[in-house]
């Protein structure tokens, strides 16, 4: 880590992320490398090697960020003392899910690479945030009246689950012509239409 203030290291990490989601916007994983996100830097290429040992650890916080923003929004509603139906609980999970399309693609895709090609120091802060999205969760619903078994039922049912709906929802042109060719009567649905019907599904409802 370079010498200087912990706003300036903050900063650059923060540069640095940006740029690796603007390239995402229009690249694969496979295709950005640490040379790509230099690319649009303010500061040279081989700085980032400061910051971060490779690019899986740059998408990791991308990945840490998201579950940050999302687990804020998710303790608002949890912190509210507003009565929650069961209803009301699965369509705005599924409507914040559906504001979290990144997230979603970065788990489904490339969690494995991330985790594997970062620092044991990088991996912790991020299991720390997921640590913490879990207790979020788990907040939403004691709203109801849940053992705690129930809790722990949904949850372990929930984030697999969650793992899977972006290659479902979000299909290219060639997997939609593979599958008509294959005569597969698929239903395409929306991000928020796959998870509300599939946490509709593990609350009983």
């Amino acid at each position: 880590m370079p010498k200087g203030s912990a706003e300036l290291t903050k900063e650059r990490e923060n540069e640095i992320i940006n740029a690796c989601v603007k390239l995402y916007e229009t690249m694969s994983f496979k295709e950005i490398t640490i040379k790509e996100i230099g690319n649009i830097t303010s500061f040279k290429r081989s700085s980032i090697y400061n910051y971060y040992n490779t690019k899986e650890e740059i998408f990791l916080d991308i990945l840490k960020r998201e579950y940050e923003q999302w687990t804020q929004e998710l303790y608002t509603v949890a912190d509210d003392e507003k009565e929650l139906t069961k209803n009301d609980f699965a369509e705005f999970l599924a409507h914040s899910l559906e504001k979290r399309e990144t997230m979603l693609s970065l788990l489904s895709l490339n969690l494995r690479d991330m985790e594997d090609n970062s620092h044991m120091e990088k991996l912790i802060e991020f299991k720390k945030v997921y640590r913490e999205t879990i207790n979020a969760v788990r907040k939403l619903l004691d709203k109801f009246n849940m053992s705690e078994w129930e809790k722990d039922d949904f949850i372990y049912s929930f984030f697999p689950f969650m793992y899977g709906i972006y290659p479902y929802a979000v299909v290219t042109d060639k997997q939609r012509n593979a599958m008509s060719e294959a005569n597969i009567n698929y239903k395409y649905m929306s991000i928020y239409e796959l998870a509300l019907l599939g946490i509709k599904k593990l609350l009983g409802i």
